[in-house]
C-alpha cells in the first residue's frame, strides 16, 4: 500500500494535495484496494458547493457502491473527466491519473485538520 508525502489524508480515506488556495481531491491507495475494481465513477458537478463530509462524488466497484466525502468545505472547479471512461484509474493509478476533481477551498486552514501520511498509516493500521 502507498501512501505519498506532501499529501493529507482524511480518516475516510480520501487525499488531498493542496495547491495555494486550491485543492486537488483523489481516494487513497488503500481505499482503492479495500473496493477491487472501480467500474463507475460519478463526478461532482462543476460549481457545486460542498461542505466538509459532505459526498463529492459515488463510486461503483464491483463489490459495492462507495462514497467519497469532500475534506474541507469547497467549490468544485474542475473535474477529472477521463475517470467518466476509464474509472480504473482510480484502480492503476490513485494518486496520479485517478485524481476526481480540484476545488476552491473555503476554509484555508481545514487542511490543518487532515492527517500527516504518518498519522494516516497509523490508523489504516488500526
Amino acid at each position: 500500500m502507498e501512501i505519498r508525502e506532501g499529501l493529507l489524508y482524511s480518516k475516510n480515506h480520501e487525499w488531498v494535495k493542496v495547491l495555494d488556495g486550491k485543492a486537488k481531491i483523489g481516494i487513497t491507495d488503500y481505499a482503492q484496494s479495500k473496493l477491487g475494481d472501480i467500474v463507475f465513477v460519478e463526478l461532482p458537478e462543476i460549481g457545486k458547493e460542498l461542505k466538509k463530509g459532505e459526498v463529492i462524488c459515488i463510486l461503483e466497484s464491483v463489490k459495492a457502491a462507495s462514497d467519497v466525502y469532500s475534506a474541507v468545505d469547497c467549490s468544485v472547479e474542475e473535474v477529472n473527466d477521463r475517470l467518466s471512461n476509464e474509472p480504473e484509474l482510480l484502480n492503476k493509478s490513485p494518486y496520479d491519473d485517478g485524481w476526481i476533481c480540484i476545488v476552491s477551498m473555503k476554509n484555508k486552514d481545514q487542511p490543518k485538520e487532515l492527517l500527516s501520511p504518518e498519522s494516516y498509516k497509523k490508523e489504516t493500521e488500526k
